[in-house]
């Protein structure tokens, strides 16, 4: 039963799964708040499926308000129970007001986050309200959903992607604040995406073909790109072999020479770290026996990189212009020649 801000909450109530969807937040939520707090419908339904009355509702809806705006969670509940006492709703019975508390900006391009997102699915709002009251829990248990439900490109494009954004344009008008949101959603985003590629890597009894090599060059520290990168190509079937973030020139070229790689992937998210001459050194580098030996197509992604012109550079070097580019042409090469 899908649910908007106009509808009606029904007299006889609604499920924990009917209200989660309509604020935006997780069944787990609501239950993690009934069970900590004591912040949960009384009435059951047949004496088993709790409802939410519209006064439960009313409170639920305060809840989520005042812990978007940084509220801890057990002081959020308190003053929402006191509130939805206090207030009396102004409806009949069956008929609580849905609209945002008087002074609060709840507009759908906000969502009750506090940032600006736009038109985004309504996973999105979830994960960006509980990111702001850094809802730990919340945060992993949406992300999990996110990825098993969605998949990881569609997860990252559609949810994380737009949270993430919201976040760093919020962060760059306001000072210093939401860098503690921004560090927690990044690191559970990563921990999500790599969680997803080794539960899948753990489903296949073998490795098939030659991995592809993922890597930050020297002083890039940006990895989260090259996970969603991982997650995409696990699920395409694809090995990946990831070295992490600025990675030494040296030990990059060494990598290089020791694994047969379909392919080496290169992350740059500024001019600054994008190095253009080692791109050119890796892709010239050679591995294999002597006298047979191999050299690895290079994708340059990120940012950082500007599109090469059609004559400059050898021709290993390819710039990608997005993850459906990069996943298109690296699942490519699973049948074109090796370089020689």
């Amino acid at each position: 039963m899908a649910i908007s801000q106009h509808d009606d909450v029904p007299v006889a109530g609604l499920t924990t799964g009917q209200l989660a969807r309509l604020l935006g937040v997780s069944p787990t939520t609501l239950r993690s708040w009934d069970r900590r707090y004591g912040f949960g419908p009384a009435a059951r339904a047949d004496g088993r499926h709790r409802r939410w009355s519209p006064d439960d509702v009313a409170m639920a809806q305060e809840m989520c308000r005042l812990t978007a705006t940084g509220t801890p969670p057990a002081e959020a509940a308190r003053t929402a129970r006191v509130r939805a006492r206090g207030s009396g709703h102004g409806h009949g019975p069956g008929e609580p007001s849905l609209e945002p508390s008087a002074g609060t900006d709840q507009s759908p391009a906000r969502a009750g986050s506090g940032l600006p997102l736009g038109r985004v699915r309504p996973e999105c709002r979830g994960l960006a309200r509980a990111a702001v009251r850094l809802d730990a829990e919340e945060v992993r248990e949406l992300l999990r959903q996110a990825v098993t439900h969605h998949g990881p490109a569609v997860a990252w494009e559609e949810v994380m992607s737009p949270a993430l954004q919201a976040v760093g344009r919020k962060w760059q008008s306001s000072g210093d604040q939401y860098v503690e949101v921004e560090h927690l959603l990044s690191w559970h985003i990563s921990a999500a995406l790599r969680h997803y590629y080794l539960d899948a890597a753990r489903t296949r009894r073998t490795a098939t073909g030659l991995p592809v090599l993922l890597s930050c060059l020297p002083g890039e520290q940006h990895t989260l790109p090259l996970d969603v990168l991982t997650a995409v190509l696990g699920d395409e079937g694809l090995t990946v072999l990831m070295l992490g973030g600025s990675v030494p020139a040296d030990a990059l070229i060494t990598a290089v020479r020791r694994v047969a790689s379909l392919a080496v992937v290169l992350w740059a998210q500024t001019g600054d770290t994008a190095d253009r001459g080692l791109a050119g050194r890796v892709a010239e580098a050679r591995w294999g026996v002597r006298g047979a030996r191999t050299r690895t197509p290079v994708l340059l992604c990120g940012p950082g990189w500007h599109p090469l012109p059609d004559d400059a550079g050898p021709p290993e070097l390819t710039h990608v212009t997005s993850l459906r580019d990069a996943v298109r042409r690296l699942t490519g090469l699973r049948q074109a020649p090796p370089c020689r």
